[in-house]
C-alpha cells in the first residue's frame, strides 16, 4: 500500500463503475486529478451547455470523493500538451510513481497518452465507456461488422456467454445536492446521482414499457434522458445495463419486447464507439464509405443558415432546430429528420451539420453524432440508402400529428389548424399572415430526385 498513486478523471465523471478508481483504491490513493481544458474543448466544438454539465459533475465528483478520503485537483490548462506538462509537475511535486486512468477513444487523446507514456510516466490506462470490451466483436475474418444487425446479435451472445465487467463501488456514500446555481446553462438537467436515485428508477416503472412507441413521438417524454450523462461518462452505461437485467431477467432474451428497444439504443452505443476504434479515421472528416469521399458539395452555405437558424419553412425541422438551441438536446427521431433534410434535400454537406450538432448538444459524443450523421447522409456504415430521404411532412404528421411538439417550440404556430399544421405557409396567406412563418425553402419532389442523382453519380 502507498501513496505514491493519482488518478486521473476524464471523460469518466463518476465513483461508480470505475475500473481506475477501483485500481486507485486499491493503492490507498489520496489524490485525484481533473483538468480543465476549455480553450482545447472549445477547439473540439464541444457546446457550451456541455462545458456547465462537466463543471457541475466535477464539483459532484469532488464532493463524492472526499467521502473516500481523497483530494480531487482541479487544474486549468489550455490543451492537451500543457495537461502532459501539468501532470509531469505534478507527479515530481508528489513522488508519483503511478498515475490511474480509463482510456479515452478520441484520435487526439489518444495521441495525449501515448506521448505521456512515451516520456516515462506509468500511466496505467483502464477501458470503462463500452458495455463490451472494443476490438471484441468480429466477423469471421477478424474485421469489425459493418452491419448493426449481424453486430448486435454478436454483441448479445458474448455478453449471454461471458456477462461483462462491472465495478461497483463498495463504500456507502451519503447524498450530495446540487449546490450549483439554478440559473447555469444546464441547470434543468439533474446531477447524475439524483438520475440514478429518482429519475431512472421512474423510467423503468412507468415509461419503459412503451418505449418502443412513445421514443418516436417528440411531443411526448418517453425517453430516459440519460444521452448527457453517458456522454461526460456521470453514469456508466454497464451500471445501467446491470439496473435492467435486475429489473428484466430475461432481457437479453426477449428482442420482442418494448424493453428490449431500449437496450437496443445502449448497443447503437457500443457499435459507434467500437467502429471508430477500428477505424480511426471517421475522426478525420473521412465518410465510411469513401467513395462519397468524392462528392462535389454544391455552394449551399445560404440554405445552411436557414436550416441552422430555423427559418426552412417546414414546422418540424424549424421546431426542432429551435428546440436543440433553446435547450441544448434534440429527439432522436427529430435528429435523423433534420439531418435527412439537411444532407439530402438542401444538399448540405453532413460534416457541417456534425459539427453544428457538436457545438450545441449537451450530450455531444464524436463517435454517436459521427455515426448518426453519416447513418442519416448515407455516406456510413449500416447507413440509410441514399435513396431513401425522409419527407418531413410525413414524418410530421405520424409522430407529432396533432401539432403538440410543433407548438411548443413554433408558438407564432399556435393558431393554425391542426389540418394545416405541417405545411401552414398556404393557410397563413388565405388569413393575410403570411409575415407569422416562413415559405419553404426547397420543394420536397424535385429535391429528393436531385439529391438521388447526386448520390447516384459515386
Amino acid at each position: 500500500m502507498n501513496n505514491h498513486s493519482i488518478i486521473w478523471f476524464r471523460n469518466d465523471l463518476r465513483v461508480d463503475d470505475n475500473p481506475a478508481l477501483q485500481n486507485a483504491l486499491s493503492a490507498n490513493t489520496k489524490l485525484a486529478l481533473f483538468f480543465n481544458c476549455e480553450p482545447q474543448w472549445r477547439k473540439h466544438q464541444m457546446a457550451e451547455v456541455k462545458i456547465n454539465f462537466i463543471h457541475r459533475h466535477v464539483q459532484l465528483l469532488k464532493a463524492q470523493l472526499a467521502q473516500l478520503g481523497i483530494e480531487l485537483l482541479v487544474i486549468d490548462t489550455t490543451d492537451f500538451n500543457e495537461q502532459h506538462t501539468s501532470l509531469a509537475k505534478l507527479c515530481e511535486q508528489h513522488d508519483i510513481t503511478t498515475v490511474y486512468a480509463n482510456s479515452e477513444l478520441e484520435l487526439n487523446e489518444q495521441v495525449r497518452d501515448n506521448k505521456i507514456i512515451k516520456s516515462g510516466i506509468n500511466l496505467h490506462l483502464t477501458e470503462a465507456d463500452t458495455i463490451v470490451p472494443k476490438g471484441i466483436i468480429k466477423n469471421k475474418q477478424g474485421e469489425m461488422y459493418r452491419v448493426f444487425s449481424a453486430y448486435r446479435r454478436i454483441w448479445l451472445e458474448q455478453v449471454q456467454m461471458t456477462g461483462f465487467s462491472h465495478f461497483p463501488l463498495e463504500n456507502h456514500l451519503t447524498q450530495v445536492n446540487d449546490a450549483s446555481d439554478q440559473n447555469q446553462l444546464s441547470s434543468k438537467w439533474p446531477l447524475a446521482n439524483e438520475v440514478e436515485q429518482t429519475v431512472l428508477p421512474k423510467f423503468f416503472q412507468t415509461k419503459l414499457a412503451n418505449y418502443k412507441v412513445d421514443r418516436d413521438i417528440p411531443g411526448v417524454k418517453g425517453t430516459s434522458g440519460l444521452s448527457p450523462y453517458l456522454a461526460i461518462g456521470a453514469i456508466s452505461a454497464r451500471s445501467v445495463l446491470k439496473r435492467l437485467m435486475y429489473k428484466h431477467p430475461d432481457i437479453l432474451y426477449s428482442p420482442d419486447s418494448a424493453e428490449f428497444s431500449w437496450l437496443n439504443e445502449l448497443i447503437w452505443r457500443d457499435f459507434y464507439r467500437h467502429l471508430l476504434f477500428h477505424f480511426p479515421d471517421l475522426i478525420k472528416g473521412r465518410s465510411f464509405n469513401a467513395k462519397y469521399d468524392q462528392l462535389q458539395w454544391p455552394p449551399t452555405e445560404t440554405y445552411f443558415q436557414l436550416w441552422r437558424d430555423a427559418k426552412t419553412g417546414f414546422p418540424i425541422i424549424d421546431a426542432a432546430m429551435r428546440q436543440l438551441q433553446q435547450t441544448g438536446w434534440m429527439h432522436n427521431r427529430l435528429r435523423m429528420i433534420v439531418a435527412s433534410f439537411l444532407t439530402k434535400n438542401l444538399l448540405v454537406n453532413w460534416r457541417l451539420g456534425e459539427a453544428y450538432f457538436m457545438q450545441q448538444l449537451i450530450d455531444g459524443d464524436f463517435a454517436a453524432n459521427n455515426g448518426g450523421w453519416q447513418w442519416s447522409a448515407g455516406t456510413g456504415c449500416d447507413a440509410q440508402p441514399y435513396f431513401r430521404v425522409f419527407n418531413p411532412q410525413s414524418q410530421s404528421k405520424k409522430f407529432d400529428p396533432s401539432g403538440k411538439f410543433i407548438r411548443t417550440y413554433l408558438p407564432e404556430l399556435r393558431d393554425v389548424p391542426d389540418k394545416y399544421i405541417h405545411a401552414p405557409f398556404e393557410y397563413l396567406i388565405q388569413q393575410g399572415q403570411a409575415d407569422k412563418y416562413w415559405p419553404e425553402i426547397v420543394d420536397l419532389k424535385s429535391s429528393r430526385v436531385n439529391a438521388i442523382e447526386f448520390y447516384g453519380m459515386k
